[in-house]
């Protein structure tokens, strides 16, 4: 029987964004108190587990939510280019009618193809980055488990990649909530299940925090 490997995809917390912008892959968004709160409630929930391998997006938000990971393993947390942010044209603006960006007609092009999408980084651009992301993560840590920390759009992007579905969707249809964990179980080098953890449940506030 081949070995078995489990990457988990484990989305930031909270992030303290109180203009509510979309901010993409912008410097200086760190997590909020409650945040923290969710990254430590993670890191409890995957004590007991078998990682011997951690990654983390290069983004602020994400290497907080890894620190509490690094402290339980005693893991130095390796930067992964590839588990950014999705690149986005409102990256800095606030998104929707009346005071957002949608009210000037200069942004309307960008909403022309939500197939692509044509407001940003391409879905299949997007899953293949996170492929080779999580590809390096198995090889890391063959045998036993590894984590990587990403975003809510990349890691949605990838499970609909790994699960045959299209890439296109809803954006309020993902089922990635703030410090939530998407496990991809692999037998040798073969994708045999993907399960979806909240850890953090407890601490979401709904709606979502603008932004995350």
């Amino acid at each position: 029987m081949s070995e078995k490997t489990i990457v988990h995809l484990l989305r930031h917390g909270e992030v303290h964004n109180p203009e509510g912008i979309l901010y993409g892959r912008l410097p200086g968004y760190r997590l909020s108190e409650n945040g923290v709160l969710m990254a430590q409630a993670v890191a409890k929930w995957f004590a007991d587990r078998d990682v011997t391998a951690l990654f983390s997006s290069p983004l602020e938000r994400a290497l907080e939510t890894a620190a509490p990971m690094s402290e339980v393993f005693g893991l130095e947390v390796a930067v992964e280019e590839r588990l950014i942010e999705a690149g986005n044209h409102f990256e800095g603006l606030t998104f929707g009618a009346g005071q957002g960006s949608l009210k000037h007609p200069r942004h309307w092009p960008f909403l022309i193809n939500p197939i692509r999408p044509s407001w940003g980084e391409p879905y299949k651009k997007i899953a293949m980055r996170m492929r080779g992301a999580v590809i390096a993560a198995k090889n890391a840590a063959r045998g036993h488990e590894a984590v990587c920390v990403s975003h809510q759009l990349p890691i949605w992007t990838l499970r609909r990649y790994a699960e045959r579905r299209r890439m296109w969707h809803h954006p309020k249809r993902r089922q990635c909530e703030l410090a939530s964990v998407t496990s991809l179980a692999f037998e040798g080098d073969r994708l045999v299940e993907v399960s979806y953890h909240e850890p953090a449940a407890g601490l979401v506030k709904r709606p979502t925090v603008p932004g995350a």
